[in-house]
């Protein structure tokens, strides 16, 4: 049985994906984190075997965002974008707009 919410990948796998895409390095994205360099290398290995498609071509010198890769991350960072609008709100005390 699949407890997922929405069917989605883990939101760590996730948060991964989206760090070594914006930063396209894995490195980087584990220093940010705060994670083992592994560690994202795997949560991105599976979402990939999730999804049965490339997010990144590995390369010597960094990583390239695939076209899917890319898919997913345009609306990862629309999602965070509208969030960080609505915690600077919240933050605010405007609850008009929600």
């Amino acid at each position: 049985m699949d407890h997922r919410y929405y069917g989605l990948p883990s939101l760590t796998a996730l948060e991964a994906f989206e760090a070594s895409a914006r930063h396209l390095s894995f490195e980087l994205a584990a220093s940010e984190l705060n994670v083992r360099l592994g560690e994202v290398s795997r949560q991105i290995k599976a979402i990939e075997d999730e999804f049965g498609a490339p997010l990144f071509v590995r390369g010597e010198t960094g990583v390239i965002v695939t076209s899917a890769g890319k898919d997913l991350y345009s609306v990862l960072a629309s999602i965070h974008s509208s969030a960080s609008e609505v915690v600077r709100a919240i933050k605010r005390g405007d609850r008009s707009g929600m």
